[in-house]
């Protein structure tokens, strides 16, 4: 089979209705569209959460809550994760990147943190890292270095 041969499976479409040709037709005269009013004229699409001139739902329940602009979303890696890592290596936000342990938008930052045990002789340059991975990454041999805060 080829593209070209794809269709619908039966029963899939159906044709469009064919309002407003006749009496014979069972859909003529209103074609459909009942007996006068805004929503029997053409054009009569309204805006979404209309509610016909009273005040709209969003617009009744009052606002709540408050969205930092300024905050920083960090992705996170736990130490197990960096057992991927070959030993002694650097682990930067694009070493990271490359063995696929982030996502491509790190503008937010990478963090560290101590769940498991740190690989032997990292040498970790992340934005953050936690207390405890900080410690067990010494532990291991391993160096820690923070990159500055994240431009926007």
């Amino acid at each position: 089979m080829s593209l070209h041969q794809l269709k619908p499976a039966r029963g899939a479409t159906h044709r469009p209705k064919r309002v407003g040709r006749g009496p014979g037709s069972g859909h003529g005269k209103t074609a459909c569209a009942g007996n006068k009013g805004q929503r029997a004229r053409t054009g009569d699409s309204m805006m979404r959460g209309f509610e016909g001139g009273q005040m709209p739902l969003h617009r009744r329940l009052p606002k709540r809550g408050f969205h930092n602009i300024f905050r920083v979303e960090y992705q996170i890696l736990n130490l197990e994760q960096l057992a991927r890592l070959p030993k002694g290596s650097e682990v930067t936000p694009e070493s990271l990147h490359a063995a696929g342990l982030v996502g491509g938008a790190t503008k937010g930052g990478v963090k560290i943190l101590g769940d498991g045990e740190a690989p032997a002789g990292l040498k970790v340059r992340v934005h953050r890292v936690s207390r405890q991975a900080r410690e067990k990454i010494e532990r291991a041999g391993g160096s820690v270095e923070l990159i500055d805060a994240v431009k926007r």
